[in-house]
């Protein structure tokens, strides 16, 4: 079974990532899981559902992909700044995974239902950049000054910016990767 659900938030995350919330169709995502649509609604209950599931299956993979190699008790700024440089790659589960999560968020401006659980996903990814900017701080590589929260929040906001606008063609992926280093240190000091 857990199979069956994974294709069918594989399918998801690829619909809308492809087509938007709005162009996501129980029926075409059935066909495309190899999947009934009973099976589906059997998993998710409803639409609502569905969304909810996928949104935390994107955040899972990202979490993934993004563990960077430095260790974050040894080196907490280093790990920050990999696992946010690593939001931005020019593999296929990247650029879906940060499609789909850009509909998702955009869809909630309108579908209050889903405001909680991006509040929630958000939340946990800015309160970890935060509390590796604090650990940075205990280890004097980032100055004391520096506001840990608003930073990993301006961070974290960027990296989306970035993320769009690397995916939509107005920036290269380099100078994407280029302007979240420069901030980093704007940030976080040299």
């Amino acid at each position: 079974m857990a199979g069956r659900r994974t294709a069918i938030l594989e399918a998801a995350a690829r619909s809308i990532a492809q087509r938007g919330i709005r162009g996501l169709r129980v029926e075409e995502l059935a066909e495309e899981a190899g999947v009934s649509t009973s099976l589906i609604y059997y998993h998710f209950r409803d639409r609502s559902g569905l969304l909810a599931s996928t949104l935390e299956f994107i955040n899972t993979r990202a979490e993934r992909y993004t563990d960077p190699a430095a260790d974050p008790e040894t080196d907490p700024r280093g790990h920050l700044e990999q696992m946010l440089l690593l939001e931005l790659q020019d593999e296929p589960v990247v650029m879906e995974n940060s499609t789909a999560w850009g509909e998702l968020r955009a869809t909630a401006v309108f579908q209050p239902e889903l405001r909680q659980q991006l509040r929630t996903t958000t939340d946990r990814w800015t309160d970890y950049a935060s509390d590796l900017i604090h650990r940075g701080q205990r280890q004097g590589t980032v100055p004391p000054e520096v506001s840990a929260e608003d930073a990993a929040d301006r961070l974290t906001a960027l990296v989306e910016g970035l993320s769009k606008r690397w995916l939509s063609g107005s920036l290269t992926l380099d100078r994407a990767r280029d302007l979240l280093r420069g901030a980093i240190t704007v940030e976080l000091g040299p």
